[in-house]
């Protein structure tokens, strides 16, 4: 039975395509180098990109990670050969308008702004901006404006649910990113 740590650390966002395999692939090589996968996205972009984006799990990340992460995951993935065709590998760190694909970035980022786009209706609307709450059990608590409320209401957005989910960039998000370290809301 997993723990509920484990659990908050457990990927919720599972890409498709060449992009799973991928990610498959790379999971391992970054979890031994001591990363964790953000995500993985493959543009057409330059003849072919494929992005893997990591952080530590404490935060933080330099270029040298980024080109360390680069150097190990070149082989694996040369040797099983998920892309076809020529492609450009590019490793990078998540930005102030970052993923979120885990139920402890949620609970890291409570007190910021949020968009979250769900994989199916849930009270007519699949798409949802507000401030994170906090987590609990299997959802994420989003405080929300709705029409005709008075005051924000908070609802629970089931993790199972969630196709898509970022922070919102605001300035002192950028200031706090620029200086290396979380705004304190």
């Amino acid at each position: 039975m997993s723990s509920p740590a484990g659990n908050a650390d457990r990927r919720f966002a599972r890409e498709t395509g060449p992009a799973r395999v991928i990610a498959d692939l790379a999971e391992p090589v970054l979890a031994e180098l001591g990363f964790r996968l953000v995500r993985v996205k493959i543009s057409g972009r330059d003849g072919g990109t494929v992005q893997i984006m990591a952080e530590r799990p404490k935060g933080g990340m330099s270029v040298d990670d980024c080109a360390a992460i680069s150097r190990a995951l070149s082989p694996v993935l040369d040797a099983y050969d998920p892309m076809p065709g020529r492609y450009r590998l590019e490793v990078s760190s998540p930005g102030i308008d970052r993923p979120l694909v885990r139920p402890s970035d949620f609970a890291l980022w409570a007190g910021h702004e949020a968009k979250v786009e769900l994989s199916e209706l849930v009270d007519g609307r699949k798409r949802f901006r507000g401030v994170i709450e906090g987590i609990a059990k299997d959802e994420v608590r989003l405080k929300i404006a709705l029409d005709g409320a008075a005051e924000p209401v908070v609802i629970g957005l089931p993790f199972a649910l969630i196709a898509e989910a970022k922070l919102v960039a605001d300035l002192a998000s950028v200031k706090a990113d620029l200086a290396g370290k979380k705004p304190a809301h």
